[in-house]
């Protein structure tokens, strides 16, 4: 239901934890990422040489030329990771409504990359264009709502007490539910400049349940209607409770209202003075708020086709990485082509998020992320879960190197979830955080490391069935 709008008299407007001991090869990643005293120099050194050693191992398991070229290219990769100087800019965010809406047009584009569902596209551009035209309309739109709702006989009345210089659109819809799956509020209610819930006391559990969903940034106002033979005390009484009950009531926003209509217009006067003061300034925060809740709902939902597309990338990436190490004939150069091939991965990460970060700002973050992997014994605790799978089983096919190939698959299967969690915290920012990267590294990298051992009898299962595939070419049995 909606009620146009009313004129009235002009007003004028207004710390890391520490290291644990690394194994086999945890000290030689140590250096090579930067955390011992190499030069540059030495670093590449050992990189061109761990790249034709990865070139010579894949050209067997890539069956010629493509092999070649595989290893050429993660040789490069991983030049790039560890050759680029450290920087360190600050993001930034639209703040303009037309800023807002080219980024959510952007992710409309990114949306086709990976659906070919014309209705869900289509369904995405209208919703696009019912915020688009917020901007044009006139009349403040306040949300009159609540899981039980002021009668329909008082909406006129509470319509006149709402008077305002520029005007002011109701909008009445059906009670809210007592029970939801999600608590997501309705989409017209969610788009209003303001809100005007009506809350018989006491609190009701479904009401808590509305507020505390309530959409960040959307004007509130309660409107308490009481029981008239109720005495002052026993009024504040009720309020305290209210409040006790949610903290985050502002008790300006408070409106006490004796159930009549004549009772409205005072009741609402608060109301109606704040839209007076504020109503320009609502009218240019609105569409910026809904484009921003718009383009987060979005994001999440282009996050889940990401991940997809993502999974295959990481399965690819880890193998390369377990061949690479397994093939490696020296200590020191089977964490080497690790980093190369996870150079690669990072490349193309950054291509399936379109991240818009150079490659000065990726190396950093990725760096900040193996620091977090080395110290929080990523390593070690898959070789010790390899070991005890060994003891376990009494298989053959984790014979040989194959437990430092399979964890360093593990360490790149972190380290890569950890990577695209940071990725995608970061749609939309034009740079990364490395401060923030660095605090929240341990605790990123460990649910990374938590997500991916969930999954651990899959990853024993892809392992296996790697050297299986693999086993001829690398000299392996598996039982």
């Amino acid at each position: 239901m909606s009620f146009p709008a009313l004129p009235s008299d002009p007003v004028s407007p207004p710390a890391s934890p520490p290291a644990a001991p690394l194994p086999f090869s945890g000290q030689a990643l140590a250096a090579l990422l930067g955390f011992g005293g190499a030069g540059g120099w030495r670093r590449g050194a050992l990189l061109l040489g761990g790249g034709l050693v990865l070139l010579d191992g894949l050209g067997h398991i890539g069956q010629g030329a493509g092999g070649s070229l595989l290893g050429l290219g993660a040789m490069a990769g991983g030049l790039w990771l560890v050759s680029r100087p450290r920087s360190n800019p600050s993001p930034r965010l639209p703040r303009s409504v037309e800023a807002w809406i080219e980024r959510c047009q952007a992710v409309l584009t990114r949306f086709e990359q990976f659906e070919a569902e014309p209705a869900a596209l289509a369904s995405r551009r209208q919703a696009l264009a019912r915020v688009q035209a917020l901007r044009s309309g006139h009349a403040l739109r306040i949300g009159v709502v609540g899981t039980r709702p002021p009668a329909v006989g008082s909406l006129p009345a509470l319509a006149a007490a709402l008077r305002c210089r520029l005007g002011v659109s109701l909008s009445v819809g059906h009670p809210l539910p007592s029970a939801s799956a999600d608590w997501a509020w309705p989409e017209p209610f969610a788009a209003c400049d303001a809100l005007l819930y009506h809350l018989p006391l006491p609190l009701q559990a479904a009401d808590l349940r509305w507020l505390e969903a309530l959409p960040p940034g959307l004007p509130l106002w309660l409107l308490l209607p009481f029981d008239p033979t109720l005495d002052p005390d026993q009024r504040q009484a009720r309020l305290m409770d209210l409040r006790s009950q949610w903290p985050a009531a502002d008790p300006a926003r408070l409106l006490p209202w004796d159930g009549s209509d004549a009772g409205l217009k005072p009741a609402l006067d608060p109301l109606t003075s704040w839209l007076a003061q504020e109503g320009l300034s609502l009218r240019g925060a609105t569409p910026l708020r809904c484009l921003e809740a718009l383009h987060s709902t979005w994001q999440a939902e282009l996050e889940c086709l990401r991940r997809r597309e993502f999974r295959l990338l990481q399965q690819r990436t880890q193998w390369l990485v377990a061949a690479a190490v397994f093939v490696a004939p020296l200590p020191t150069l089977d964490v080497l082509v690790l980093a190369v091939a996870n150079g690669l991965m990072l490349r193309e990460m950054a291509r399936l998020w379109e991240c818009p970060w150079t490659q000065e700002q990726l190396r950093p973050a990725a760096q900040e992320l193996a620091r977090a992997a080395l110290a929080l014994g990523v390593v070690e605790w898959s070789t010790q879960a390899l070991v005890g799978v060994v003891r376990l089983e009494g298989a053959t096919w984790l014979a040989g190197g194959a437990v430092q190939a399979l964890s360093a698959a593990y360490l790149t299967r972190v380290v890569g979830h950890a990577m695209a969690d940071v990725l995608a915290l970061s749609a939309g920012v034009e740079a990364p955080d490395l401060e923030r990267i660095r605090r929240e590294a341990p605790l990123m990298v460990a649910r990374a490391a938590e997500a991916e051992r969930i999954d651990w009898a899959g990853f024993l299962q892809q392992g296996r069935d790697w050297l299986r595939s693999e086993g001829g070419q690398l000299g392996i049995n598996p039982s």
